[in-house]
């Protein structure tokens, strides 16, 4: 794969992010005010690449700007990682979700969500994973002694073919138990929804019962079943 192919397809990746609605996030929370050099958008590309390839820290992506093909589709010949701690910090995660959000409309438009529901039922999975915080640095997130964390609650829709993707995200103190993220991610009764025991909640599980919801969990060896 040449650079022009991988430039090629590092765009494809971006294009579906509507400029207009990142404009006018950007506005909202005034995220280029007294901006010299790290714009929004040159960050969302940097965090984008990272996905894709990867990278495991902040420090590393610095040296990955180093690369010609990075600095053409960001317009950055060198960043340091402490600049994109700093912006990092500013950006608030309602920033994201309001594009993931618009993502998801749009993956519903072209998949044709509304009408292939009528005559399938939609699978969708929900789980969690606990992200490892610096405890220093993060105290208002502590879990143990010794950690910090935090804990994304994922609902992913399967569809033919194999194909998924995530429609609704949560994010808690990893501390907080999974089973209090029910009432937000169990929300349509023309579904069937999957999760492991970690969402355990028998008196919930009645509810979502009498009221209609369709749903798959394995049970502790203990439970009384009527």
């Amino acid at each position: 794969m040449d650079k022009f192919t991988r430039k090629t397809s590092f765009e494809q990746w971006l294009s579906p992010i509507s400029n207009n609605l990142l404009e006018e996030q950007v506005k909202n929370y005034h995220l280029n005010y007294y901006t010299k050099k790290l714009h929004m958008t040159s960050f969302l590309k940097l965090l984008l690449y990272a996905q894709l390839h990867e990278t495991e820290s902040l420090r590393a992506l610095s040296d990955c700007v180093f690369s010609e093909e990075l600095q053409n589709a960001t317009q950055l010949d060198s960043i340091s990682f402490s600049q994109l701690g700093r912006r990092l910090n500013l950006v608030p995660t309602e920033f994201f979700q309001t594009i993931f959000l618009d993502l998801v409309k749009q993956i519903h438009r072209k998949t044709d969500f509304q009408a292939r529901r009528k005559t399938t039922t939609p699978l969708k999975i929900i789980d969690s994973s606990t992200l490892p915080l610096n405890l220093n640095n993060h105290k208002w997130a502590k879990f143990r002694k010794t950690k910090s964390g935090v804990k994304l609650h994922l609902r992913l829709v399967f569809m033919e073919k194999g194909h998924s993707y995530p429609d609704q995200s949560v994010l808690t103190n990893a501390n907080e138990h999974d089973r209090g993220q029910l009432e937000i991610l169990v929300d349509d009764k023309e579904c069937m929804y999957v999760f492991d025991r970690g969402y355990l909640d028998y008196e919930r599980f009645d509810r979502m019962t009498d009221e209609g919801y369709f749903f798959v969990s394995r049970l502790r060896k203990n439970a009384v079943v009527r």
